[in-house]
């Protein structure tokens, strides 16, 4: 609903949040021999009756496992309970919140005063239910949010997914009436990029016919759109070009002053950021792989990817630093650090209140909260958040206009609990999630594995009370390690009561490619280097067989999206070491990638499978292309989404193809709603987990 530089955000986490659509499987430039791309076709008949086949051979076996109906029916009651925290949106004082439970199937988006919801029982009000909207239009909306106008926050607009996909429609919405506004700005289904400059024009991205696009699907033309004018009255503002990620642009509103900005993305973590003065855009003078975080003030604070020299002075990679407009509008180069790393302490979110920036760090992926202010003289000041233990603090909402700002705090074992701090005053507890396990008796360990090259891997191990170190206990071990995203302990309470609570041990692990340690830890694993990303994680998996935690044959192993690549190329490359796979919503087939939906934007991360250059060294870890007949595989479990249209479900469609075309047993599942996640609804979700803890247990029980 809110905040700082959302183009370019929403583009650096494509892996996890916006994706392009270029279209079906684009031409390819490469001859391909592939017998299986007719699953490609994402709403091809062929390929559909393909998919209903699969989900009736895997649910009559695992939906007939003793653990699939009480799962099930557990997870569905973790997902609707009432007990649940409303994750709170502060807009001004008032306080929104989405939620969904066995009543409102597809959500209601509501809101309250600062005041209730500090109460037991805050008295919320329906802004806008998504069920009845649903039934209203025919349509299987999904909410993927409102984007409001500050500071008074009474237009917005939200943006509704037919059944889960990225894809939105954006629909003008007023808070005071609570209706959609009669002709108002409205935009078909696109992936589009917008937000709102003022109250009759909005910034605005979005298809607008043949050459809008970036080859990853994203806009490529950044308009200004006049209210009471049609779509192609739009005053062009900047063309990126179009082999870039993407463009926007944004209005960041203050309460002490606005800036209108464009940002370009030529690749993953690069962005060039201009400020629209007048009708000239002036380019900020940034590293192009530095990463603007927001404005405070008259300064922009942004952070480093890579160390940098200049004005005689050079700055760590990592480290937060802060500049005022002026200087870097006239090319002087004067920064305040405000954040430095060392070697295991690194830089995660960052947010703001009226007075106030908000720093969260990883102290050897542990949470830390500092809160720095800006005094008279141009000197920074800060002070420790207090926080209730050493597990994840996470930054959840701030107000621009006041000094209130919430966040949380988990680990493991410790449900979640909401923290609230006004007027600068220390952090109180206003909201705690029930347990929904019995954490009871066990122990959460953090251990260190070797990797091939002599790197340590960091992990976690969460082992239920009286489980023996003999390598006999069901391990369920899980990665992502990609795009700079960093894993850390959460409670979750779906996995704690089918899996721990059973039983089974949990591993955590925190390989190159995420991160846990900064834009190195990330750089260690990109391109040539992701090898590396295969060798964590299998070193962790040899670490656990050493200490007797378990053994390959009770060991499994899962990922999604990036995690899901992870898994399926630990599948291919190292099928001895565990026992069973859950490959969720997976990239697999790394030769088409680039040329399956918004799979080009990932090429900072990857390489390029059409430059022989870069294919020598994808070739050597691309689970599609590695399969072999006359290997021995664990049967493993790959599940997708018709509707995600971020990850091309092919990816996993034609694995589980190939793998039975060399014989090999397999099991696969394809939601037809959801987007690229488990599901549009909770019981969509109850039931794809219920599925894969049913097989995790048939496998390693």
């Amino acid at each position: 609903m809110r905040k700082s530089f959302t183009s370019s955000n929403r583009l650096r986490a494509a892996a996890l949040a916006l994706a392009g659509l270029a279209g079906l499987g684009a031409a390819a430039a490469l001859s391909v021999d592939d017998h299986f791309q007719w699953l490609e076709d994402v709403q091809g008949e062929k390929a559909l009756a393909w998919a209903r086949e699969q989900n009736a051979k895997t649910t009559a076996v695992l939906e007939a496992r003793p653990e699939y109906k009480p799962i099930y029916a557990r997870t569905l009651e973790i997902l609707d309970s009432r007990e649940k925290i409303p994750t709170p949106e502060l807009l001004g004082e008032t306080v929104y919140n989405f939620w969904k439970d066995d009543t409102h199937e597809r959500g209601i988006w509501r809101r309250t005063t600062l005041a209730s919801y500090r109460t037991a029982a805050p008295q919320w009000e329906t802004v806008l239910d998504v069920d009845a909207l649903a039934k209203a239009d025919g349509k299987p909306w999904v909410f993927h949010g409102a984007t409001c106008l500050a500071p008074a926050y009474v237009r917005c607009m939200v943006s509704l997914s037919p059944g889960g996909s990225d894809a939105s429609v954006e629909r003008e919405f007023d808070t005071k009436t609570k209706e959609f506004v009669s002709g108002g700005f409205v935009l078909p289904e696109a992936k589009s990029f917008i937000a709102w400059r003022d109250e009759d024009t909005i910034w605005l991205g979005t298809d607008f016919g043949s050459g809008s696009l970036t080859s990853s699907g994203y806009p490529r033309i950044v308009k200004l759109w006049k209210r009471g004018t049609p779509v192609s009255a739009a005053r062009t503002v900047f063309e990126g070009r179009a082999e870039d990620v993407g463009s926007g642009g944004r209005t960041e509103i203050l309460s002490d002053g606005r800036y209108d900005l464009v940002t370009r993305t030529p690749a993953f973590f690069r962005e060039e950021t201009f400020l629209l003065l007048g009708d000239r855009l002036v380019r900020l003078d940034l590293p192009e792989d530095a990463r603007p975080r927001l404005f405070f003030r008259d300064r922009l604070l942004f952070s480093l990817r890579s160390d940098w020299t200049v004005g005689g002075k050079t700055y760590r990679e990592g480290s937060l630093l802060a500049g005022t407009v002026d200087d870097l509008l006239r090319g002087v180069s004067r920064f305040d650090v405000l954040f430095e790393p060392s070697a295991r302490v690194s830089l995660g979110g960052v947010d703001r209140t009226r007075d106030r920036v908000l720093l969260q760090t990883l102290d050897n992926v542990r949470s830390r909260l500092t809160a720095v202010s800006l005094s008279d003289d141009g000197g920074w000041t800060r002070s420790e958040i207090p926080t209730p233990g050493i597990g994840t603090a996470d930054l959840t909402a701030a107000s621009d206009e006041s000094e209130s700002f919430l966040f949380t705090y988990e680990d493991f074992t410790t449900p979640k609990s909401l923290w609230l701090s006004e007027k600068g005053a220390t952090p109180v507890q206003v909201k705690s999630m029930p347990a929904f396990f019995d954490a009871k008796g066990m122990t959460t360990e953090q251990f260190e594995a070797t990797s091939r090259d002599g790197t340590k891997i960091p992990y976690f191990v969460v082992r239920p009370k009286g489980v023996k170190s003999d390598g006999t206990a069901p391990t369920l071990l899980y990665g992502y390690g990609g795009f700079e995203v960093s894993e850390v302990p959460i409670y979750n309470g779906v996995m704690g009561s089918a899996w721990l609570s059973r039983g089974g041990v949990y591993v955590l692990a925190n390989i190159r490619g995420g991160g846990e340690f900064g834009p190195a830890w990330h750089k260690a694993a990109v391109k040539e280097q992701h090898i590396h990303n295969f060798e964590d994680f299998s070193a962790v998996a040899r670490d656990l067989e050493a200490r007797k935690i378990t053994s390959p044959r009770h060991l499994g192993i899962m990922g999604g999206s990036q995690g899901g690549l992870l898994v399926s190329g630990t599948l291919a490359l190292y099928p001895d070491l565990f026992h069973a796979v859950v490959a969720q919503v997976p990239l697999a087939d790394m030769r088409r990638y680039s040329h399956l939906l918004a799979g080009a934007s990932w090429m900072a991360e990857y390489g390029d499978p059409d430059k022989a250059e870069d294919w020598a060294y994808i070739q050597t870890w691309s689970p599609y292309q590695l399969l072999k007949a006359d290997a021995k595989y664990p049967t493993p479990f790959f599940w997708t989404n018709t509707r995600d249209d971020r990850v091309h479900p092919a990816h996993a469609r034609k694995m589980v193809a190939k793998l039975e075309e060399q014989g090999h047993p397999v099991y696969y599942f394809e939601n037809t709603e959801g987007g690229h996640g488990s599901g549009a609804v909770n019981k969509q979700t109850a039931q794809v987990t219920a599925l894969q803890y049913a097989y995790l247990w048939m496998m390693l029980g």
